[in-house]
């Protein structure tokens, strides 16, 4: 996990002006990995507790739109956000309880797959979600 002053440098490698949302969400999502808004915002109301959702939801937007926070929205669940990114990595999503891992690139570089059809894009970037059931899930089954 970040320094607080590690999270502000960041915010600046980006021209972002340094803000208490923005640190305080930076933060949270450092510190929980694959975490909804709502637990964003609790988390983030723990160090300001007067913060409200708009300021979240805005500093959220922002932090994506500048590369720094990737956010993942795996079919029938709401949008997550991480801060791993820029290296083009997908996650394996338990189909019971909904708990998210990280899984490295498979083969390759990124994109990672090769698609068997272009269509004439050119592709920077391959999504794949991996589904099924979670260590403890699949114990209980």
């Amino acid at each position: 996990m970040p320094t607080v002053g590690e999270l502000q440098e960041l915010l600046r490698e980006v021209s972002l002006r340094v803000t208490r949302p923005r640190v305080a969400v930076l933060a949270a999502v450092y510190g929980y990995p694959h975490a909804d808004t709502d637990s964003i915002i609790g988390a983030v109301r723990n160090e300001l507790p007067d913060v409200s959702h708009q300021a979240v939801y805005d500093s959220l937007h922002t932090l994506t739109a500048a590369g720094l926070v990737r956010r993942i929205q795996p079919l029938g669940s709401v949008a997550r956000y991480e801060s791993r990114v820029g290296d083009n990595h997908h996650h394996a999503v338990c189909r019971s309880c909904g708990a998210i891992a990280d899984v490295d690139c498979a083969v390759g570089h990124a994109p990672c797959l090769t698609a068997s059809e272009d269509h004439g894009f050119v592709i920077d970037e391959a999504e794949v979600i991996y589904w099924g059931l979670c260590a403890d899930c699949s114990r209980r089954t």
